[in-house]
């Protein structure tokens, strides 16, 4: 398996622990809270040992070994659906062991279809009420089918635990979750609009801020200009010293680039070793002087895989051409960086210098 898939599998499995972790948690003041309520009922109906050794078990016990038996399984996540789904068999059986006393008897069953359905959506709820159905039925047939609805103000009180404290715990995770999905949406977008190895923004989104400046830059008459760079003879850096040394320099020159260009510019990896750099606000002796101190900064870079080679880069400059598209500007900007290749790399070259110029 490659080290990037290593990589996902270990991510997922330490969010489907996390999972189980919050769910241990709502998992132990749920069912000790509900054991309370359950317990108010069973002494006043005098429950013989057995059912109190059940409810210490379930409301002490299961919390505990339910976490344990979900981190050591292979998919804590799916782990934890089967219990609760477990969860909601239990409730089945209290219900039916409270002979169905009707306010601890409806709190039960409402609280365990509200956080099966805050974890697993609607779709889960029948799985999960459907076991609770068929336990309650098994144990009401097997005690006679007692039934005495009737709740006691002193069986009311017992309940308060339970009405009070497990409705706030969800609403707080259900909180929490939401949170997450929102921090986990703004990742995805901005892994969208990022280039991984140099964390500068990627060529799609490089090209759109390009675009937006190249409209307001119409509207409003005011200057901007564009950098194209690229790192020179970047092939024989790969080749000769492999590709992981080839991405510490790409990584190297684009922080040079950031460390140079202001806060209003936006710089982006255009693709392989070239980038581009939009300048704001900037005329064409400005994006000059720019390019010159970017070139001046990577022609001093020393690396410690490469001793013995000075690195340097071309870089072309087009101030913004008057109604020209996002995409004419770039072309020019590129067209200036081939020149100055042409010239003889680690050199800025302009497209004023020859408005005729033209590719390789």
């Amino acid at each position: 398996m490659s080290e990037v898939g290593i990589s996902a599998t270990a991510a997922k499995r330490l969010a489907h622990a996390r999972f189980a972790s919050r769910i241990y948690k709502m998992r132990a003041l749920g069912l000790g809270t509900g054991c309370i309520a359950v317990g108010g009922v069973l002494y006043g109906n005098g429950a013989s040992w057995p059912w109190w050794v059940a409810l210490v078990a379930n409301g002490a016990v299961w919390p505990s070994f339910a976490y344990w038996w979900a981190r050591r399984s292979a998919d804590p996540r799916r782990a934890e659906f089967r219990n609760l789904t477990i969860d909601s068999a239990a409730g089945g059986v209290w219900i039916a062991a409270m002979q169905f006393n009707l306010m601890p008897s409806l709190l039960l069953a409402v609280m365990l279809s509200a956080d099966k359905i805050g974890v697993g959506g609607w779709r889960f709820l029948p799985r999960t009420a459907t076991a609770q159905a068929l336990t309650c039925a098994v144990t009401w047939s097997l005690l006679g089918f007692p039934f005495q609805p009737q709740t006691t103000l002193v069986e009311m009180l017992w309940c308060i635990p339970f009405v009070l404290a497990y409705p706030l715990a969800l609403s707080t995770l259900t909180h929490a979750l939401g949170r997450e999905v929102v921090r986990q949406n703004r990742m995805l977008e901005r892994s969208s609009r990022t280039d991984p190895l140099t964390g500068l923004p990627n060529r799609r989104h490089w090209e759109e801020a390009v675009a937006a400046e190249c409209a307001r830059s119409e509207r409003s008459g005011g200057p901007a200009a564009l950098l194209m760079l690229d790192v020179d003879l970047f092939k024989e850096v790969n080749d000769r010293y492999g590709h992981p040394v080839g991405d510490r320099v790409l990584q190297q020159v684009a922080q040079i680039v950031q460390a140079v260009v202001r806060e209003v510019d936006t710089p982006g990896r255009f693709g392989g070793d070239e980038f581009g750099v939009l300048l704001t606000d900037a005329s064409m002796a400005d994006a000059e002087q720019v390019a010159e101190r970017i070139r001046a900064a990577v022609a001093t870079l020393r690396l410690a895989h490469l001793p013995e080679r000075m690195l340097s880069v071309s870089i072309g400059v087009a101030a913004k051409p008057q109604f020209a598209s996002a995409g004419e500007w770039i072309r020019q900007a590129d067209l200036a960086l081939y020149a100055a290749k042409r010239e003889g790399r680690n050199r800025v070259a302009s497209s004023a210098m020859d408005p005729d110029i033209g590719e390789d």
